[in-house]
């Protein structure tokens, strides 16, 4: 009989072949086993795991309040074996409890992975993020911005420009992603900014006239092996948590401007590459970070509420 260990050295081969940048192994966390085979006989299997984000919890800005995620073992069989274990969830998912409301079923898989993403796009699921990244190369010259505008390093004084930016695209992401714009967002944006303007993470403001008009939140990484959370290859990395500009000011060159900053410290810094996570469906994210060089890596399938999984 296949084995898990068996499913995981077929699945990294093949990954490996797809897109040379994903990390030679994968995370396989402690959670339920699910066993499914492929129509012509094949065993595929995985593990499900539970998450609680309750309120006050920074994660439930970006996540539902309930979220069952699925680390498929598929083998040589990203198709059939996909749709073959989501059919198992499925009927494993009638066994538990489900909330109706505020939940969501997710699975993380590599964008390359066309094959997979029939399966999951049948199985009712939508490709809401994408972690995308970026090789450490100079930025290309930005074109020239229309007015006066200035870009210098936040410090603990523009704690509140810095959240009044954040929380401008948290309102926009939680229109076309899976962030929630929830009551106490102001409170935890605060608390996260204020860690980080007290940090060596770097976070830069673009000013027009003396006045915040865009923000760029980065930090660093220390990826020495691939976890559920990361999924790089190891080594330093440079992270952009939120890049927000106000509506009045984009398409006039603010953000290119602020990135250049960023990725001109990153290559100063020697990290191994640049990350990030922007949504497909939102129309702004999904046409400027590729212009800033960024590619997907992985993409997370959601279907919300869990229950609507097929």
């Amino acid at each position: 009989m296949t084995t898990a260990q068996e499913l995981v050295r077929a699945q990294c081969a093949r990954f490996a072949a797809l897109d040379p940048q994903l990390p030679d192994d994968y995370p396989v966390p402690r959670g339920e086993p699910l066993v499914a085979r492929t129509p012509g006989g094949d065993v595929v299997a995985g593990i499900v795991t539970r998450t609680s984000n309750p309120p006050g919890t920074a994660q439930s800005l970006w996540q539902a309040a309930c979220v069952f995620e699925l680390f498929p073992l598929l083998g040589e069989h990203p198709r059939e074996g996909m749709a073959a274990l989501l059919a198992a969830w499925r009927d494993w998912l009638r066994d538990q409890r489900v909330p109706e409301r505020d939940s969501a079923c997710s699975v993380v898989w590599p964008s390359r992975d066309v094959q997979a993403a029939r399966a999951l796009l049948d199985g009712g699921l939508t490709p809401l993020s994408c972690l995308a990244v970026r090789p450490p190369t100079p930025p290309d010259r930005f074109t020239e911005l229309r007015g006066t505008v200035t870009v210098r390093r936040a410090g603990p004084a523009d704690l509140d420009a810095v959240v009044e930016l954040a929380l401008l695209e948290l309102r926009y992401a939680a229109l076309v992603g899976s962030s929630t714009y929830r009551p106490d967002a102001p409170r935890l944006k605060r608390a996260a900014a204020q860690v980080r303007l007290h940090s060596s993470d770097p976070v830069w403001l673009a000013e027009r006239g003396g006045v915040p008009v865009a923000v760029a939140e980065c930090g660093w990484v220390d990826a020495d092996r691939p976890s559920a959370g990361h999924r790089l290859r190891p080594g330093t990395w440079a992270y952009v948590n939120c890049v927000s500009v106000r509506e009045q000011d984009r398409g006039s060159g603010v953000g290119q401007r602020l990135m250049t900053a960023a990725h001109e410290e990153f290559v100063r810094a020697g990290v191994v590459g640049s990350f990030l996570h922007y949504n497909p469906p939102n129309p702004l994210s999904s046409v400027f970070w590729p212009r800033q060089g960024y590619r997907p890596l992985w993409t997370t399938w959601e279907v919300r509420p869990a229950t609507a999984l097929r």
